[in-house]
Formats: structure tokens, sequence, C-alpha cells
């Protein structure tokens, strides 16, 4: 199997890639996250960003089986929207229910909006679009939360440990919210809300390949796994939580975790105090081998120019790494 964490600056882009001869081209393919979609995140690409759909494409790809997006924040959910026109994808998969009323409708991107309010407006504008798009292709979507489970392909089961079915509830009503009338100071007051709450909603997904374990949070942060049975976290591979933000994991969590790799998504001008030195010191110290999808500034990490972190695992636990440049 190939894990490929795409260089998108500030945000996550994941292209899983299973052999499975019942599949065309023999290969189970899914997109998790796909970035932003803004210009500016790749006016400069010394470190190597690529926009998600332009690496896809440069991959030569046939077919996309799943599309999974963990939260509806731009950085992860809006580099999706563009896939479906090119490789229509069989399942969409989220975390809000399907009993929501459809279709929310378009938000306005209101003239007072701050950039993080217009960046949030724009994710929710978009997850509207990619779901009626792929529901109106007869795509099937799948809301998941925490016991869900699938087999996609010979040896890979994927799980998914939250949100719990009660934090999937709560984000349907913060979400259902919006479709109320209301005044617009309570509507941005209702937006805000759901913006804030939206990183602790991530699907948080757990790859289990032929014995080698992948922990895929989303942007949880170290107080969303509180539903989550700390035996269910133990995993190889770790892509830390909230692009290694100080409250992206904390040692309680390392310690049930018990990572020999740890991602970091964090861009190379470490917006936001992402790759915070704090978070880092105490990733180093649990043993764990580091690695970037972009190339953070940090003191002592003079990584290559990259577009992709490539993790390629084997069938009998062994897995080797690689940055890959074009």
């Amino acid at each position: 199997m190939t894990l490929t964490f795409v260089n998108v600056g500030y945000g996550e882009a994941i292209l899983l890639e299973c052999p499975d001869p019942a599949r065309p081209g023999g290969r189970f393919v899914m997109a998790i996250d796909g970035g932003s979609i803004e210009e500016e995140e790749y006016q400069d690409r010394s470190s190597g960003r690529i926009p998600f759909m332009e690496y896809l494409c440069a991959r030569g790809l046939d077919h996309i089986d799943v599309i999974a997006n963990t939260h509806i924040h731009e950085d992860h959910l809006c580099g999706l929207v563009p896939i479906p026109g090119q490789w229509f994808p069989g399942e969409f998969w989220q975390a809000l229910p399907e009993r929501l009323p459809w279709p929310l409708r378009p938000l306005p991107i209101f003239p007072e909006a701050n950039p993080s309010q217009r960046k949030f407006l724009q994710s929710m504008n978009d997850y509207r679009t990619l779901r009626m798009q792929i529901e109106a292709g007869g795509g099937v979507l799948r809301a998941l939360s925490a016991g869900w489970e699938a087999h996609p392909c010979p040896g890979l089961a994927i799980r998914c440990l939250g949100p719990s079915q009660a934090r999937a509830e709560e984000l349907a009503a913060l979400y259902a919210d919006l479709n109320q009338e209301d005044d617009f100071a309570a509507f941005r007051r209702k937006l805000s809300a759901l913006d804030g709450a939206m990183n602790n909603y991530s699907i948080l997904l757990r790859l289990d390949y032929w014995g080698t374990r992948v922990l895929l949070p989303g942007d949880t942060n170290c107080l969303g796994y509180r539903d989550t049975a700390p035996e269910d976290l133990a995993a190889h591979i770790f892509k830390v939580g909230h692009h290694g933000q100080r409250d992206g994991a904390d040692s309680a969590l390392l310690e049930a975790i018990r990572p020999e790799a740890v991602v970091c998504c964090a861009s190379s001008d470490r917006r936001y105090h992402s790759a915070h030195p704090e978070l880092i010191r105490l990733l180093s110290d649990t043993g764990a081998n580091l690695w970037y999808s972009d190339c953070p500034q940090l003191p002592g990490l003079d990584l290559p120019p990259h577009q992709a972190l490539v993790f390629h695992i084997g069938t009998e636990g062994a897995y080797t790494v690689e940055y890959e440049s074009r």
C-alpha cells in the first residue's frame, strides 16, 4: 500500500493506493482531504507545494474509488471539489448524517467577514457543492462515526474511531441550526460556534494494512480523543492532528499511540504556530521518526523541497518512507 501526503502547504491532502485485482487498474484508490484551492497558497512553490488536483493529474490516475473529508474546513475540503469532474468517486465519506435537510442554502460571504470567516464560509459552500455533485451522479454518501468499519480491498481494514455518535449528533445540530431564519448577529455567532468546534468533529480513521496501523485524525486535537478507548489508538504511523499545533497531542495521547513514525502537515511558514517547537520536542522524545508534508522552518531541520511524503507499506509489517520531488 502507498500512502502519500501531498505538499499542499498549510492543509492536508492524502492519497491512498492499495493493490486490489478486483478494481480498475488493479488498485483501490482513495483521496482523504484535498488541501486548499486558493491560488495564494501556491504562489511560492520553492518548498515543492502543489495543488492536490495538479498532483493527481500528474500521477495519471485512471479512477478514484472513495473521497473522504475529515471535516469542513477550507484547508482540508476545498481541494476535493474539482475531483468528481475528473474521476467520479463511488463513495463520499464524511461525518454529517444523511437525514439533515439538503441542500443547505448557499451561505453569503458577507463583506464584514474576516479571513477566517471567509475561508469557513467557502468551505461550507464547497461542501454543499461536493455533496450534491456526488449525490446527483449516483455516488454513495456515507456518514461515518465511531464503530463504523470497511474492508475495501485485500489486507486493508479501515475503522472510524470518531466522532462518537453523540458527537456526530452535536455536529448535526450545529449545522442544521444555520438553516434557521435569524438576524445577522445571531447567524455570525452560530457560524463561529460551528467553526470553532469543527476540528474535534473530524472523522478519525485508523487504517490496518496487514498488521501495520496508521492513525489519521484530521484536525482532532488532544481533547478530541476523550470518547476513544486508548487501546484503539495504538498505531505504527501517526499523522499528528491540527498541523502540529501545540494542542495536537499530549503525553497521555502519545503513550496510547506509541508511534514509530509521525507525520506533521505544517506549512513551510509554520502558519498559526503549526509544527510548534514544544510539540515537536514532545514527539521527538517518544523516539519516533518525524516526517513533514512541507518544509517547516525549525531549528536543525533542513528538508529538501518535495511535492510529497510517501510511505510504502508492505504485507509483512515493514515500510519505507521517502520525500518525492518532481
